[in-house]
């Protein structure tokens, strides 16, 4: 099949309050007392001639621009930009606070697109900030990352539980994975579920499983759960959770606890028995056993595909203006925006063990000989080689998570602002700030994983009709426009208006099927 067999053909980015006429009101007022920065060089678009002085269209090129000297080495001039930055935030702020209506768009607190903005700057700055450290301060890095990891495990986990209560994202992942499981089981009598979530899992999931199989005509099979989690608090609460719901119903069910990290996993600590119907589910976490992408340019990478469809696009909001200013590749005065770093591997320290890496672990999975895996991953390169453009790939994908998290949360709504902070605030740390072992959020397109899952073994499952439906069925229920569940090839993309963010596919292994 073609190289676009697993890529959806609505590439374009989602626009932050797309046809929203008041997108860009916040910026509007300062317009005139705002003057291109020297070097950023606009270049001869129109567009971009008449967008200069708006402070988002700045930000936007200020934060490449720091990017690029960040990368580059040139530690003055990205101390200067630094230092741009921190004052056009500053001034957003207190021209948001003063001029933001009660009634204004967007939810989550008030204060419209420009506080969104500033949140959204703010986070990538401080990301900056922190890679720029790295190796003249390193001692100051480490000091600055140390809160970051030490994090009260409890409030991260509630943080991900406020996730999943205000956007649709994991109970679609969670909802499409056990439509697909329940397919492959039918008539099975003993099943055996791995779950690989780790801290992305939540027992909501596979309670919602077990009520599914307890209403099978031919009644429900003997089933057991095996959980592989770092945390053994998570692994008693799950296994509490369903073991009264399974004792509560008669059901023959055992919960099998593995404590583990997914890079130390030993597959023999699963347990999976020989006569049982194996079913594994990874939600938001292969991506952490790659390693750094190749240098070579993807040629589905985001510049390529923003070039494609830049023709198409009329700056409307700051989602779109971000997108055609991403994709025009304007702010680089000096060099290739998305060359690779010429130190990237002096960045990088060498790790005291060298994680598992991803045909390793795959090779593993595959020996157990799975009936249907079923792979969330997020819809986003943010494993390439070449940091500028890795940084500008994480710019694009988080100001539509930022725009449909603050679109949809209640606007008294506190945990929104822990999500930004402390869920995606930390990816895009990660991203941006950390390279080597620490680097974890080594986010892949599903082109890819296809291309890794089918070299180690695996058959490519369809998710069928009836788990699309169900998918757009819980979105009704959800009551929010802009969210989307779009099928390309047997595979979901959940979407923010026509950008993909998540993506769900189920694969089984080769020698199984028929």
């Amino acid at each position: 099949m073609g190289q676009d067999e697993f890529s959806p053909s609505t590439v374009t980015s989602s626009p932050l309050l797309l046809q929203s006429p008041w997108a860009l009101a916040p910026f509007a007022a300062a317009a005139a007392a705002s003057s291109p920065t020297p070097f950023l060089g606009y270049g001869g678009s129109p567009w971009a001639a008449a967008a200069s002085g708006d402070r988002g269209v700045e930000l936007i090129n200020l934060l490449r621009q720091c990017a690029f000297d960040v990368d580059a080495g040139s530690l003055e001039r990205a101390d200067a930009c630094l230092a741009r930055i921190a004052g056009l935030l500053s001034s957003s702020s207190s021209s948001s606070a003063s001029s933001a209506s009660p009634t204004g768009g967007g939810g989550g607190g008030g204060g419209g697109q420009a506080t969104r903005v500033h949140r959204l700057a703010t986070i990538f700055t401080d990301a900056l900030a922190r890679r720029l450290l790295r190796r003249p301060l390193p001692g100051a890095y480490e000091a600055l990352l140390a809160p970051a990891a030490s994090s009260d495990p409890l409030l991260l986990a509630a943080t991900r539980r406020h996730f999943f209560d205000l956007c649709p994202f994991l109970k679609l992942a969670f909802l499409t994975s056990n439509q697909a499981i329940l397919e492959q089981m039918e008539g099975e009598r003993v099943v055996h579920i791995v779950d690989l979530a780790g801290p992305a899992a939540d027992p909501a999931q596979w309670l919602a499983l077990l009520r599914a199989l307890r209403a099978r005509p031919e009644g429900p099979p003997h089933l057991r759960i095996t959980a592989v989690h770092d945390d053994p608090d998570a692994l008693h609460r799950t296994s509490a959770l369903l073991s009264k719901e399974a004792d509560a119903h008669d059901m023959s069910f055992q919960f099998h606890p593995v404590l583990s990290r997914l890079d130390a996993l030993d597959f023999d600590s699963l347990r999976v028995k020989t006569g049982e119907a194996l079913a594994v589910s990874s939600v938001l976490q292969l991506h952490s056993l790659l390693p750094p992408a190749a240098a070579a340019a993807d040629s589905n990478s985001t510049a390529a595909l923003a070039l494609r469809h830049a023709h198409h696009l009329s700056p409307g909001s700051f989602g779109e203006l971000l997108e055609r200013e991403l994709s025009l590749g304007h702010g680089h005065g000096r060099g290739h925006p998305f060359s690779p770093s010429p130190d990237a591997h002096s960045l990088a320290p060498t790790p005291p063990h060298s994680p598992r890496r991803i045909e390793s672990f795959l090779s593993g999975l595959l020996a157990l000989a799975p009936k249907i895996v079923v792979v969330t991953e997020q819809e986003a390169n943010h494993n390439g080689a070449a940091f500028c453009e890795r940084f500008s790939e994480a710019l694009y994908y988080y100001a539509a998570m930022f725009d449909c998290l603050e679109t949809t949360a209640p606007r008294s709504a506190a945990e929104w602002g822990r999500v930004e902070r402390l869920l995606l605030g930390e990816q895009i740390r990660n991203i941006v700030a950390c390279e080597g072992a620490e680097r974890r959020e080594r986010h892949e397109r599903l082109q890819r994983w296809a291309q890794r899952l089918r070299d180690a073994g695996f058959g490519h499952v369809p998710l069928s009709f009836d788990a699309l439906l169900e998918a757009r069925k819980l979105l009704q229920t959800f009551g929010r426009d802009g969210y989307k569940v779009d099928d390309w090839n047997g595979c979901f993309f959940f979407c923010w208006h026509e950008r993909p963010l998540y993506s769900v596919s189920a694969w089984r292994c080769n020698r199984l099927s028929s």
